[in-house]
């Protein structure tokens, strides 16, 4: 966790070194991408990409901190758009799911799985700088909604990851499991909407 906070992420080439190591693990996994590969992917030296990261975990974990924060910021401007609960949530419910669907996520998921006895960070970082991102987002938002009398919530940690859940209702199984590699956005509104009526049949104002 220490090393991962004190790297310094500045200079044109750090960027570089984390976009190509994107793209090799992206292309390959974790395990099959070399220092070797990503160097040229990235278009600097081992000497270089060293300078910045030590070892090829560390360079993980940046790839997906960055990515994750890229992605989880989207939903944070809900909490001062104005809009009514219904319609906040159904703009929460397409982001999240953008998140979820994306190919990124969906690649991340399966190497920090397939690592994961091996390099348990890997998947700590990738929960802590997603899913509790957006928790953390969600939470503030309900916490408003709440305030303003359009919702009834105890636990706002409990309900932003119920609603979270919700979105991922039959989308993400069929993906994690090579059921289906896309979706048609009929279907993918059906959950959202069947997401955001399940979170206010339980939290609505009654």
């Amino acid at each position: 966790m220490g090393q991962v906070q004190d790297i310094i992420r500045t200079g044109r080439k750090f960027d570089q070194v984390v976009n190509g190591a994107r793209d090799i693990f992206m292309a390959v996994g974790f395990e099959r991408a070399s220092v070797d590969d990503i160097a040229r992917a990235a278009g600097v030296s081992k000497a270089t990409l060293y300078s910045y990261f030590p070892d090829k975990q560390l360079l993980f974990m940046e790839v997906v901190r960055c990515e994750c924060k890229r992605h989880a910021g989207d939903i944070e401007d809900l909490v001062e758009a104005g809009l009514a609960v219904d319609e906040a949530l159904s703009v929460a419910a397409e982001r999240i799911l953008s998140i979820i669907l994306s190919d990124f996520s969906q690649r991340v998921f399966r190497i920090c799985v397939a690592e994961a006895d091996r390099f348990p960070e890997l998947g700590r970082q990738f929960y802590e700088n997603g899913p509790l991102v957006v928790r953390g987002q969600l939470s503030a938002y309900l916490q408003k909604a709440v305030a303003a009398g359009e919702l009834h919530i105890d636990d706002f940690d409990l309900a932003a990851d119920q609603f979270a859940e919700l979105c991922r209702a039959d989308l993400f199984p069929r993906l994690v499991f090579g059921i289906d590699k896309s979706f048609e956005q009929e279907e993918v509104q059906r959950v959202i909407a069947g997401a955001v009526s399940m979170f206010l049949a339980r939290y609505g104002r009654r």
